[in-house]
């Protein structure tokens, strides 16, 4: 059975590329029918907290990310790291190192001055020296000294690493934590993991990795590491750039379907398709499709999608999501029984929005009456106007309250006083909203209300000029 794992380090949230790490390891064993694991990497003492924890619990829900087994914690699987590393000093593939940080430090400057690269020098390896006392060692793997590791990797192809390149790396820290690749080494071998997708900075990582689960006389998973995700202009991606935290996406109004495509084709891809349902990408996921080159994130295209899924959207469940927002900013929807309903409300916007954000923005004046800036009312309440808008006010007082009658009288009101009806219509919608740009004036007046509508022209109409003589 294909098991892919998705283990995200608990030193921040989750952002765009862990979260296109998950997806794709996710996508992958759903594909297959396999297991899709969680474990969290949280043997940075210093930097992991409960928070980040939490943050990435939290993102992988709402991105409906779920996993089959876990979450497992490093920092509860301690004992098994020392047991491995027990075996492998046993077996003499493992030894103890008694190296100080000072004579670290001075090894890499000799090396460095020497125009060598700085590595460990091995020693250690094989010494029969008295261990000195108060020094707590380290516990390295005894790397092979010739030979290539040689593994085909599923994105970028076959990769050849000498060992020569290779130190002899450490196993287990002083303190007796594991490092993260002997932590990440044991976890993918004790879970079963068949497939390990990770992102492209973990290719030089690899060879080492190989090199323990073949001391541990283990089979190896395959590897896919797939490549990083640029900004647009072709830098490392960043805040700047729109690598913020996947639920900061939540909080400016974006759906989850929309992130989880648009993460989707960041450096992946069926043929053209540039929308498709969580479904379809799980039945079309192959990592032979996966692009060798770095993706560039584009937030103007992840807009572009959120809007097409907003258009599709259950108004009910739009109505939800909105409801926060309005409350931010003061409104209660449902303080106000004699207004629209909110999904009713969404309904109307949703086509000229692109996040949930925008909704809101777009909702308040059915919600609360705003009043038109300065320059609006020197712009739109006329004396030319002032008689028509009084005509249609006593015409909205009696009309049947639909959509298609509210057109009929304003159209009646600027024909009757020789005006084109965007100099009736454009006052009323200023008069009524506090704004130019909404759907037609009369699909929101009816939902607004009679009794709304004419209160607020009432308010408005003093800040008419007198008709001139």
């Amino acid at each position: 059975m294909i098991r892919t794992r998705f283990a995200p380090s608990p030193t921040g949230y989750l952002h765009i590329g862990g979260a296109r790490t998950a997806l794709f390891s996710w996508a992958y064993a759903r594909r297959h029918g396999g297991k899709f694991v969680l474990r969290i990497e949280d043997t940075d003492l210093e930097r992991s907290t409960a928070e980040s924890t939490q943050a990435i619990l939290d993102g992988m829900a709402w991105l409906g990310l779920d996993y089959d087994e876990g979450p497992f914690y490093q920092m509860q699987r301690l004992a098994r790291y020392h047991e491995v590393a027990e075996q492998l000093l046993r077996s003499g593939k493992a030894y103890y190192c008694y190296c100080t940080k000072e004579e670290l430090d001075a090894m890499r400057e000799q090396q460095r001055s020497a125009g060598l690269k700085p590595r460990y020098d091995g020693r250690w390896r094989d010494s029969t020296q008295t261990p000195p006392p108060g020094v707590k060692p380290v516990v390295r793997l005894k790397n092979p000294q010739d030979g290539v590791v040689v593994f085909n990797d599923l994105v970028k192809g076959q990769i050849a690493v000498a060992n020569g390149e290779l130190d002899d790396l450490v196993l287990l820290r002083g303190d007796g934590v594991p490092t993260y690749n002997f932590g990440v080494v044991i976890d993918d071998l004790d879970m079963n993991i068949t497939h390990v997708i990770r992102g492209d900075d973990h290719v030089n990582n690899t060879p080492r990795q190989i090199n323990i689960l073949k001391a541990l006389g283990a089979s190896l998973p395959q590897y896919a590491h797939v490549p990083m995700i640029l900004g647009a202009d072709g830098e490392r991606l960043s805040k700047r750039h729109g690598a913020v935290s996947v639920m900061q996406y939540r909080e400016d109004g974006y759906l989850p379907e929309a992130l989880v495509n648009y993460l989707a084709r960041l450096g992946w891809s069926h043929g053209d398709e540039e929308i498709f349902s969580r479904e379809q990408l799980v039945e079309w996921f192959d990592l032979s499709a996966i692009n060798r080159s770095p993706a560039k994130f584009n937030p103007e295209k992840l807009r572009w999608l959120n809007q097409h899924y907003l258009k599709g959207a259950d108004d009910g469940r739009l109505a939800a999501l909105v409801r926060p927002f309005l409350e931010a900013d003061g409104c209660d929807p449902a303080a106000a029984p004699g207004l629209p309903n909110l999904a009713s409300v969404a309904n109307l916007l949703k086509e000229r929005v692109t996040t949930v954000a925008e909704l809101a923005d777009a909702a308040v004046y059915f919600y609360r009456s705003l009043d038109p800036s300065p320059e609006l009312k020197a712009q739109h309440f006329t004396a030319e106007a002032k008689p028509g808008i009084s005509n249609l006010r006593q015409k909205l007082a009696v009309v049947e309250w639909e959509s298609h009658a509210i057109h009929d009288a304003i159209k009646s009101c600027a024909t009757a006083h020789g005006m084109k009806l965007p100099k009736v219509a454009m006052p009323l919608r200023v008069m009524v909203t506090g704004e130019t740009q909404t759907p037609s004036i009369n699909a929101v007046l009816e939902l607004l209300g009679r009794e709304e509508t004419l209160k607020r022209m009432d308010e408005q109409l003093e800040n008419f000029p007198n008709e001139r003589e």
